[in-house]
C-alpha cells in the first residue's frame, strides 16, 4: 500500500479543514513548498496535492505553488481540484504531474473522464468524494444523489486505474475511516483505491491496509504529529514501526 501525504493548497498556503468545510480551516504552512519538502524528505514516495480553491471555483488558483512544489521535489506527485477540462489536464501533464485526479468534472462532466483514459491513460485517477454514500461536488458544497458506487463501477469500467474515496464526515476530523464503506467501495470496484477521510492513527492504517487499499492519503494526522511519516510507510509496507 502507498502511503500518500496531503498537501491541501487554500489561499498559498497548506492548509486543513474539517469536513472540506471552508470556515474550518487550520494554517499548517504559510508555503506549501515546505510541507511537500517535509513529506519527501521523511520518505514519501507520492505526495497527494489539492487545490482547494480549484476544487471549489473551477479554476487552477494555485498553479504558481503547485509548480514549485514539482520543482522541489523529486517525488511522485498526485493533483486534483479545479481540473474539469481537457486544457486543464493538459497543463498539468506538461508541468510533470504524476497522476491527474478528476473530482467535480467526473460528476458533472463523466464523458471528460472517458476521453481523458483515452489520452492519458493510468495518469488519470477518479476523486469520489462520499457523504452518506452519495457524491459531493464543487469542494464538497454541492451535494448531489449520484451513488458512489455505482460511479466506481462505472468509472473503472471506462478503464480508470485509480479510485480516490474519502468519505467527506470523517476528513479532517480525526475520528478514524469509515471503513464498512471503504470495505465496500474495495470489494465492489476492479480499480486500485486510494482511501482519505479520517486516518488518525497506527491501527486505523493498518485496518485500511488490511481491507485492500491499494493506497492511505494522510493528512491531518500527520501535521498534528499524531502519526509519523516513516511509521506510516513501515505499516504500509507490513512492516513493524520502528
Amino acid at each position: 500500500m502507498i502511503v500518500y501525504p496531503a498537501v491541501d493548497i487554500r489561499g498559498g498556503k497548506a492548509v486543513q479543514l474539517v469536513e472540506g468545510d471552508y470556515n474550518r480551516e487550520t494554517v499548517f504552512d504559510a508555503d506549501p513548498v515546505d510541507a511537500a519538502r517535509r513529506w519527501a524528505d521523511a520518505g514519501a514516495k507520492w505526495i497527494h496535492i489539492v487545490d482547494l480553491d480549484g476544487a471549489r471555483d473551477g479554476v487552477r488558483a494555485n498553479q504558481e505553488a503547485i509548480a514549485r512544489i514539482r520543482k522541489a521535489v523529486h517525488v511522485k506527485l498526485e493533483l486534483g481540484g479545479g481540473l474539469r477540462t481537457m486544457d486543464d489536464l493538459d497543463a498539468m501533464y506538461a508541468l510533470g504531474i504524476d497522476r491527474m485526479v478528476i473530482g467535480s468534472a467526473a460528476v458533472t462532466n463523466p464523458k471528460l473522464v472517458s476521453k481523458a483514459v483515452v489520452r492519458f491513460g493510468g495518469l488519470i485517477g477518479v476523486g469520489l468524494d462520499a457523504r452518506d454514500g452519495k457524491l459531493a461536488s464543487h469542494g464538497w458544497i454541492d451535494q448531489t444523489e449520484v451513488d458512489a458506487l455505482e460511479a466506481a463501477r462505472r468509472f473503472a469500467a471506462d478503464g480508470v486505474e485509480h479510485v480516490i474515496f474519502t468519505d467527506i464526515r470523517r476528513d479532517g476530523n480525526m475520528q478514524g475511516p469509515n471503513l464498512a464503506a471503504l470495505k465496500e467501495m474495495v470489494d465492489a470496484v476492479p480499480a486500485n483505491v486510494i482511501a482519505s477521510g479520517g486516518i488518525s492513527t497506527l491501527q486505523d492504517l493498518e485496518a485500511v491496509r488490511d481491507l485492500g487499499a491499494a493506497g492511505a492519503i494522510i493528512g491531518s494526522a500527520l501535521y498534528k504529529g499524531a502519526i509519523a511519516l516513516p511509521d506510516a510507510l513501515a505499516i504500509a509496507a507490513g512492516k513493524d514501526p520502528s
